[in-house]
């Protein structure tokens, strides 16, 4: 096993090292999938599938898509 570090930035925002990108074969544009179990997390490229399940979902979350969500998530 092998570790690699990436720092946040004040947004929140942090650049995938490159040998994440590489065995993930990441390339601009691409999702992310974050699995999250307990305070484990796992990265990984998001499959088809897992755009069609969020989309889906999308529609059950009104409650955080007024305009002043937008206006306060905008930059995350």
């Amino acid at each position: 096993m092998s570790t690699t570090t990436s720092r946040l930035t004040k947004k929140y925002q942090a650049t995938i090292p490159r040998p994440v990108r590489e065995v993930l074969k990441l390339r601009s544009g691409d999702v992310l999938a974050f699995d999250i179990r307990g305070k484990e997390i796992r990265l990984r490229k998001s499959a088809p599938a897992d755009h069609q399940w969020s989309k889906a979902l999308e529609s059950t979350l009104s409650e955080w898509s007024s305009e002043a969500d937008e206006q306060a998530y905008r930059d995350l």
